[in-house]
């Protein structure tokens, strides 16, 4: 993910893939700092379906956490 300051906008939503060609769901729109507050809170099954969108890029929220 290109920009990562914390007031950074971005996009957090869950990627359903059960559904048929999936479903994106929109969580937040905001700061980054508060997307991975609101990411962290969520159960485990839904973090491994989590992404944040910024204007230059999409990163998975599990692959955030580990760089």
């Amino acid at each position: 993910m290109r920009t990562t300051y914390g007031e950074a906008s971005v996009r957090l939503y869950h990627l359903d893939g059960s559904s048929e060609g999936g479903a994106a769901n929109t969580l937040f729109y905001g700061p980054l700092s508060e997307a991975m507050r609101i990411a962290a809170q969520q159960p485990e099954a839904v973090q491994d379906g989590l992404y944040l969108a910024t204007d230059n890029d999409v990163v998975s929220y599990l692959d955030l956490l580990e760089s």
